[in-house]
């Protein structure tokens, strides 16, 4: 078995190799392969460098078959780990994101380049699936140990690009964490607001600082009350943004164009 995986928070985050050191841990004989940006891409969404190269360095990386830097985003990331894992005559067949240091819940999602990522490998071909554990600054990273192999062999079983599997466990002790539950996404909130500062050279800076917000009375099986009382959430999200019901009703908006 062939697995690429790639992150959004860069090549030396300690995300990524808690991941491999978790494959490995899984699936002793796979060849894993690493390529991830080369440097901190947090929240750089699905964008992917068109006009300008990439550059790519070969990067000692313990327990990867091989690993590489990617100057550009983790979407590129999964672009030029494919290719370059073909020139070492490999396809993969399984893609892993993360784990994201901070969690990737609800509308998030539109933001996060771990789940871009994943994304980017269902359109390649390719099943694909993000892990992440809900603190920026985590250190519990036990219950990876059984949950990612775990994941990871269902995905592969069921051998689709239909869906990705998004998963974020708290950052918990493992007695503390309160059980595994299957959601959907939710609807973040955010206090929106900047901190204004000025540079060096004069210019005036503006420097997001937005909190998300703890919110009340959410269903069951929303993801981020699963992430408020302590559960581990695995969401099927897909790339497929239609809202189906709404195609046909639109015959009647009256909406002209000449």
């Amino acid at each position: 078995m062939n697995v690429l995986i790639v992150n959004d928070d860069g090549i030396t985050a300690e995300g990524i190799h808690q991941l491999v050191r978790c494959l490995r841990g899984g699936f002793p004989d796979a060849k894993l392969y690493v390529c991830a940006p080369d440097r901190q891409r947090t929240a750089s969404g699905h964008g992917i460098t068109v006009r300008e190269a990439v550059l790519l360095k070969e990067w000692e990386f313990e327990g990867a078959q091989m690993a590489w830097s990617c100057s550009g985003t983790p979407a590129d990331c999964v672009k030029a780990g494919i290719r370059m894992m073909g020139l070492a005559g490999d396809r993969p067949d399984l893609i892993c994101s993360g784990i994201n240091m901070g969690s990737n819940l609800g509308s998030d999602v539109l933001y996060s380049g771990t789940v871009s990522a994943a994304l980017e490998g269902n359109i390649c071909g390719i099943p694909s699936v993000a892990f992440s554990v809900c603190d920026h600054e985590a250190t519990h990273f036990e219950a990876f140990d059984a949950l990612v192999p775990s994941v990871c062999r269902k995905v592969l079983e069921e051998n689709t690009t239909r869906w990705v599997l998004n998963v974020n466990v708290p950052d918990l002790p493992m007695e503390e964490i309160r059980g595994l539950r299957f959601t959907r996404l939710g609807e973040r909130i955010y206090s929106e607001d900047f901190s204004v500062e000025h540079s060096e050279e004069g210019l005036v800076c503006h420097l997001y600082l937005g909190q998300e917000l703890a919110q009340d009375d959410l269903p069951e099986d929303d993801d981020i009350r699963a992430y408020q009382e302590g559960c581990i959430s695995i969401t099927p999200i897909h790339r497929n943004l239609t809202k189906e019901d709404l195609v046909e009703p639109m015959s009647d908006w009256g909406i002209c164009w000449k």
